[in-house]
């Protein structure tokens, strides 16, 4: 008579095989977001056996029915929280991330947003194993004794090691798992790094990242890439000057929406107009470089010149970290007040500890607004574009911050940008067919609320005594449609308006120089072109970027996931080269506090 598998073993292929699809599925929807170049390697099959094994151990120890469904559940909410993230990051979530997870509160409706209708298979799988095992119960004609419980713990431990062997020879010839973990880090392979070494090899690479040591190396890598600069050059002295600068930052901004009509109806008409001003500078093709931090990351690109950490947010895990910054330029020169108003509370991203370290004397936040019309969903709203910029007004009129009399800086960081780009009907000025993809609906309707805000805002601004002599900046901290592009770039509708590139726009009003850079230029960027154009020619710092008024700067930029784009047709390997390794030295710069001695 044939002898039956016990019940035991089976349950344990039968959870394991759960998990291990998981990790498959995981794998399959995180390239459809990039491409399944890592489908093809034994490390996604062999790592992704290796995390089952590993997960299979609580139910190996207790041999209960409810431990494993636990840890499948568990396993099911973490798979699903890292695609939710990566739809907007392009990245799991980083290490210090999770200790940050009260930051999430104010941002529902951009969560729930990046929920998938496939996500529910994760749990589909759970409830899979759930009834499987219950059938087995049932059917079963052998109960698991002793023996065959001590011949499934050794069979368990013999297939861990073997698969943690065929895991160690897979690095071995690569120099380990940090060398082969950053191997992939390249434009076409960087996105590979998840599937092959699963969320845990994520996980462990930020853990032994941190635990690097400023060597002397490390310090020659920098100080080499750093010489290696183009000399920073100076616009002429009979260029005017201005003393003021007021910055508005607007969540999720992209370019391709400014001077688009769309069934005769004008986007932005108001920032369209500031675009035809003589006195105006714009660059429509400022290529998106924040990373995890997206618009914590948007301001350090601009406020320091420096490209964001190649895992996680700068404003997590180095806080306090010394930068040299314009706000900081500007006090160099003459006395000057700096200010950064934000709808936000002061701890998202660490909001008031970065502020401080940037050189803000005054930072105004949510409490320090009335309320207004709320933008948002799942009751997660927050102070519109429209009041949130009319009270930056009231409080210029009541003498509370930038005073005419005084030189200041001033950083206004706007909100209702954010996705999933839901306006309330009553705000909504623009209506298109019902064949225009929702989602395209939606980002024009706030793109066009957000020129309101800025148009009015732009308007008292002009009206000022002290006009003359301030800088007026309006950019975008990131991209804003993520992983919807390429559906709306593909759609009947969308694919003569939306861009395919991760474009958003930089102007500057009452610039000293008025002109159309239409080559493509990065984020980082635009701080060495706002330390020309204030002559700030003596701060210690002139950015990671280059000034696009620099006839010499070549036109193209390198992308937060290393891509190049522009015109590459006169660039030099290597000039491409070092723009790519500039991130590197950046998250070098960052991780080691670099300006911390300087």
């Amino acid at each position: 008579m044939k002898k039956s598998t016990p019940y035991t073993t089976k349950q344990m292929l039968l959870f394991g095989g759960c998990l291990f699809f998981k990790f498959i599925y995981f794998d399959f929807l995180w390239c459809l977001q990039t491409t399944f170049t890592s489908f093809s390697t034994l490390e996604l099959y062999v790592n992704g056996l290796l995390a089952t094994l590993l997960l299979l151990l609580p139910f190996v120890c207790t041999r209960r029915r409810w431990v494993q469904t636990t840890v499948s559940l568990l396993v099911d909410v973490w798979l699903i929280a890292n695609l939710m993230y990566s739809r907007t990051y392009f990245s799991v979530i980083p290490l210090d991330s999770y200790t940050a997870i009260t930051n999430l509160s104010d941002f529902g409706a951009s969560v729930w947003d990046s929920v998938r209708l496939p996500d529910v298979v994760f749990v589909l799988s759970t409830l899979f194993g759930i009834a499987y095992d219950h059938r087995l119960r049932r059917s079963r004609r052998v109960s698991a004794g002793q023996g065959s419980y001590r011949r499934l713990s050794g069979g368990y431990v013999l297939t861990l090691l073997g698969v943690s062997l065929v895991s160690f020879l897979l690095l071995l010839p690569k120099g380990g798992f940090v060398a082969s973990y950053e191997f992939l880090q390249t434009a076409n392979k960087h996105t590979c790094t998840v599937p092959e070494y699963t969320i845990f090899g994520s996980l462990l690479h930020d853990v032994l990242k941190k635990r690097e040591v400023y060597t002397p190396e490390t310090a020659r890598q920098i100080q080499t890439w750093l010489d290696a600069r183009p000399p920073y050059r100076a616009l002429p002295d009979s260029t005017a000057e201005r003393t003021n600068m007021v910055i508005i930052l607007a969540e999720s901004l992209e370019s391709w929406v400014l001077e688009q009509n769309v069934e005769g109806q004008e986007i932005t008409p108001h920032m369209n107009r500031l675009l035809r001003d003589p006195h105006t500078l714009y660059a429509p093709h400022v290529l998106t470089q924040a990373k995890g931090g997206r618009s914590i990351d948007g301001q350090m690109l601009l406020m320091t010149g420096m490209l964001p950490l190649n895992q996680g947010a700068y404003s997590i895990r180095f806080p306090q970290n010394t930068f040299h910054s314009l706000p900081e330029a500007m006090k160099a020169k003459r006395p000057t007040r700096t200010y950064l108003l934000t709808v936000d509370k002061p701890i998202v991203w660490n909001q008031q500890i970065v502020a401080e370290e940037f050189g803000y004397d005054t930072i105004i936040s949510k409490n320090n607004f009335a309320a207004g019309e709320q933008i948002g969903m799942h009751g997660r709203q927050k102070l519109g574009d429209v009041p949130f910029l009319r009270q930056c007004v009231e409080k210029m009129e009541n003498h509370e911050i930038a005073r005419a009399d005084e030189s200041y800086c001033l950083l206004c960081i706007t909100y209702s940008g954010h996705n999933p780009f839901k306006l309330p009907e009553g705000l909504k000025q623009l209506h298109f067919s019902s064949d225009y993809p929702e989602r395209m609906s939606d980002y024009m309707n706030t793109a066009h609320y957000t020129d309101r805000a800025i148009g009015a805002f732009v308007d008292y601004l002009r009206s000022r005594p002290d006009y003359d002599r301030t800088l007026i900046v309006i950019t975008g901290d990131h991209e804003g449609l993520a992983t919807d592009r390429a559906a709306l770039c593909d759609s009947p509708r969308g694919h003569d308006i939306v861009s395919d590139k991760q474009f958003t726009p930089f102007i500057v009003i009452n610039s000293p120089v008025a002109m159309r850079y239409h080559a493509v230029m990065g984020q980082a960027d635009m701080y060495s072109t706002l330390l020309n154009l204030l002559k700030l020619d003596n701060a210690p710092w002139k950015g990671m970027g280059q000034s696009i008024l620099d006839p010499s700067r070549p036109p193209f930029a390198v992308g937060m996931s290393g891509n190049p784009e522009g015109d590459l047709s006169h660039v030099s390997p290597q000039e491409v080269q070092r723009a790519k390794q500039a991130f590197t030295i950046s998250d070098m710069m960052i991780r080691f506090n670099y300006f911390a001695d300087l």
